[in-house]
């Protein structure tokens, strides 16, 4: 018997020995290549295994949308549906009610149009009105510029294809950018006069109004596509006190499949549409972003953490977020049965976040050791550093 104690000892010494020295490796390997970089590793447990600079407050950049994606998922769960409210009057003019729903896009409304023209028939429409009360007139989100660019496309109750226009012009011709997408008169007008020579994609965040008309042009399209047809003109303005609705459209994806295109293509439109809806799910309509933050500042306070992230807005565009590693960790404990919503660019389970001077990286990894461990990477090098100190992580633990 003691002989046999005896042999068990040396052979798992050994190992213990080199596990032991491939943690302390990897260590040294994170210091060497990121010395100045917040980096912090923890177990399912809750057991630092790594922790460099995690005390430090930082900018999370577009990891923001993690905490956004928990909060969502606590406040309105995994099978919550955006809707959209429609209502026709004696006269036959529709109404459309938005309810902030971020996935309003072509394919969206290809499955919404032959829908409402069953509910509402095929003679004509008399006009259409459209609602967008459900959100303030214009929403301030912090870090989104008042530009043409996609990324920092107005949040809306009522918009289509997240507030953008996809196209191609060639002079003063301008075609379709996509194939699922007509091209409407506003479209034409609007890429003819300020979109980029060839292929582009611009937002319609300067005008408010412009938006609406473009989310009803194009569905006015895709009601024409589905055997229906608009005669009158498109305006903005209330449903009737005590119209009902004729028909009410369910998004087809259900949040956890928003979720989940959110953290692959890191939509700061769809992070935002989401965040606000945390508050008016909670608070009542109209949405607001106090409403949100409240809710926000609400669940992290319940969970020790309201000293550790501190949010402006729900998609990381602003520069006044700032979390810690220790804070970020933790939501990505309480965010683990959602785990397999990411999908970073490397293939793993993690979330990067990029601003000038502002390289991110957190999520999840499997380690031969430690099991799937949660770590926070920020850093100011190149953007495949951190790759190359979450190898080191992987690789160590």
């Amino acid at each position: 018997m003691w002989s046999r104690l005896l042999i068990l000892a040396f052979v798992l010494l050994p190992a213990q020995g080199l596990a032991a020295a491939a943690f302390a490796g990897a260590k040294e390997r994170v210091r060497a290549l990121a010395p100045n970089g917040i980096v912090y590793v923890i177990d399912e447990q809750g057991t630092e295994l790594i922790t460099q600079n995690a005390d430090k407050p930082f900018v999370p950049a577009s990891v923001a949308k993690v905490v956004t994606s928990w909060l969502a998922m606590e406040v309105l769960g995994p099978a919550y549906r955006f809707k959209t409210h429609f209502y026709l009057d004696e006269n036959r003019v529709l109404y459309v009610r938005g309810g902030g729903d971020p996935m309003l896009v072509s394919e969206e409304l290809a499955l919404l149009a032959p829908e409402l023209v069953a509910a509402i028939g095929t003679e004509p429409i008399t006009g259409m009105v459209l609602d967008p009360s459900y959100y303030p007139e214009k929403v301030s989100i912090p870090g989104i510029e008042d530009n043409s660019r996609s990324y920092n496309a107005l949040n809306s109750a009522l918009a289509v294809n997240f507030n953008t226009i996809s196209a191609v012009r060639r002079g003063t011709k301008v075609y379709p950018g996509e194939k699922q997408t007509p091209l409407t008169p506003l479209a034409v007008s609007q890429f003819r006069s300020r979109g980029p020579n060839g292929r582009g994609r611009i937002s319609l965040a300067k005008d408010p109004e412009l938006s609406l008309i473009y989310a009803g042009e194009l569905l006015e399209a895709f009601i024409e596509k589905s055997g229906g047809k608009v005669e009158g003109k498109i305006t903005i303005g209330p449903v009737p006190p005590g119209l009902q609705p004729v028909y009410v459209h369910q998004q087809s994806r259900s949040l956890a499949a928003i979720i989940n295109l959110l953290l692959i293509g890191s939509n700061n439109y769809i992070a935002n549409q989401v965040f606000l809806e945390i508050g008016a799910a909670r608070y009542g309509g109209p949405v607001s972003l106090e409403k949100s933050l409240k809710v926000a500042n609400e669940m992290l306070a319940a969970h020790g953490l309201q000293d550790d992230i501190y949010l402006e807005e729900g998609s990381g565009l602003s520069r006044g977020n700032r979390f810690t590693a220790q804070g970020l960790a933790k939501v990505l404990d309480l965010f683990v049965t959602y785990a397999e919503l990411m999908h970073g660019h490397d293939g793993g389970t993690n979330k990067t976040g990029t601003m000038s001077g502002i390289r991110t990286l957190a999520g999840y990894a499997d380690t031969a050791n430690h099991g799937r461990v949660r770590f926070v990477i920020a850093l100011r090098g190149g953007g495949r550093l951190r790759y190359s100190v979450l190898k080191a992580i992987e690789q160590g633990l």
